[in-house]
């Protein structure tokens, strides 16, 4: 029997209430279980407002250890009804360890693990670095009953050491929750068609399909503000786009070059086992030569 996934890429506009922010995790995902998907995405730290434009250490305070994440929680309740996968991000606490991390639930709601996001960025609007350490975890895949998946964070997805990682762990679908947009000290400059094509580039180099979800919307902290840009996006193992939030039509595989910035998520099916085949027809894991690396 073949292996059918189907994944769906989220996007949604967050408040400054947390409470509404899971309600509405809790209502796409309904829509996007009710519309065939069974492995669902959200973006990155959508709980709140992508706090890290400024630096203030009160902040610390909405980290939460795993059993008491209320992301983690209620939507491990949710895939458990649903039948639904989830991999969840939430800002967690360890101890006095602070991490951007992410909670991958299966179908039966039990959490599976936690992956802590790797390369941290610091850069203006991007201070992340105040509040999260290195995560300590190592790249992460799990076995759910949909099929072995990856996930990385934001910053992650730039690495092509990551994407590479999984995929030589056997992650036959790659998740990367996302937090992206405008550049607080130029506005002119969108990193969005630089953004998605170096995931696209990870699904062509390793011939896995590969998700993105990035939220939607204008956040203001203090003089810093950014405008999240969406786009997003769900990619065959050639890199080839075939679903896309706001895009109101995809041309040949390609991007749309300026989708709109609207709440939504897109489903897209997968045959595992035909995906495996024309993985290993291609050799690149075979003819890899890491002691040339």
């Amino acid at each position: 029997m073949p292996r059918v996934i189907k994944v769906a890429a989220t996007q949604l506009e967050i408040t400054r209430d947390p409470d509404k922010n899971l309600a509405k995790a809790e209502e796409i995902v309904r829509e996007a279980a009710a519309a065939g998907a069974n492995v669902i995405l959200l973006q990155e730290l959508f709980e709140n407002w992508y706090f890290c434009q400024e630096q203030k250490g009160e902040y610390f305070d909405w980290a939460k250890p795993l059993e008491e994440s209320k992301p983690v929680q209620r939507l491990s309740k949710l895939a458990k009804e649903l039948g639904v996968v989830l991999p969840v991000s939430f800002f967690e606490r360890v101890n006095n360890a602070h991490f951007n991390s992410l909670a991958m639930i299966d179908a039966d709601g039990t959490v599976l693990g936690v992956y802590r996001k790797s390369h941290i960025p610091d850069g203006p609007g991007y201070q992340e670095k105040f509040y999260f350490s290195p995560g300590d975890t190592g790249f992460k895949v799990w076995d759910t009953k949909f099929g072995r998946l990856g996930a990385a964070i934001c910053w992650d997805q730039w690495f092509p050491e990551a994407a590479r990682s999984m995929a030589l762990m056997g992650a036959e679908v790659l998740f990367y929750p996302t937090a992206i947009g405008s550049e607080p000290e130029d506005p002119s400059y969108t990193s969005y068609p630089h953004w998605a094509r170096t995931m696209l580039g990870h699904a062509a180099a390793n011939l896995v399909p590969v998700v993105a979800s990035n939220r939607i919307g204008t956040e203001t902290w203090g003089k810093s503000s950014i405008t999240f840009y969406g786009g997003s996006f769900i990619s065959g193992q050639h890199g080839d786009v075939l679903a896309q939030v706001g895009a109101k039509e995809l041309k040949d595989g390609n991007l749309h070059p300026k989708p709109d910035s609207v709440e939504g998520f897109v489903v897209q099916a997968f045959d595992l086992d035909k995906c495996r085949t024309n993985r290993l027809g291609w050799g690149v894991f075979r003819d890899r030569r890491p002691e040339l690396y």
